[in-house]
């Protein structure tokens, strides 16, 4: 490590070199914590939760999914959660219920689905349903 002077004077470590493609300076990968709440959509997951159990703050979670994976947490979990509900509704003729992929109502599903897919679930299982 260098040893550099803040504005008042006081040394402040810096590391040598950046991190490599796909590891932080924490040495977590991103990728594994989104593995890790991937297999919890159906659950009340929030950053925060995610955060807690890979015992980070919610801003150093943050920067790794921005280094790694290009998005925020929050980001990444709801285009996650409107997947899910895309492949229950293309697999499945069940009804996609919110807490099934892990939002708190069937609005809030309706309202991501329309943003992200650009159509009810209604019509995109008409569309999409593989028989």
């Amino acid at each position: 490590m260098t040893h550099r002077r803040t504005a008042r004077g006081q040394p402040r470590s810096a590391p040598n070199q950046s991190p490599g493609p796909g590891t932080t300076r924490s040495g977590s990968d991103a990728v594994a914590d989104a593995v890790w709440a991937g297999a919890r959509l159906g659950t009340p997951l929030s950053v925060g939760d995610l955060a807690a159990h890979l015992s980070v703050s919610s801003r150093t979670l943050a920067r790794r999914f921005a280094d790694q994976l290009g998005t925020s947490p929050g980001a990444w979990l709801l285009t996650r959660r409107v997947t899910e509900a895309r492949t229950q509704l293309e697999e499945t003729d069940l009804p996609v219920e919110a807490a099934r992929v892990g939002l708190t109502s069937a609005v809030n599903l309706r309202r991501h689905f329309r943003t992200q897919v650009g159509t009810t679930p209604g019509a995109y299982r008409r569309a999409f349903r593989v028989s």
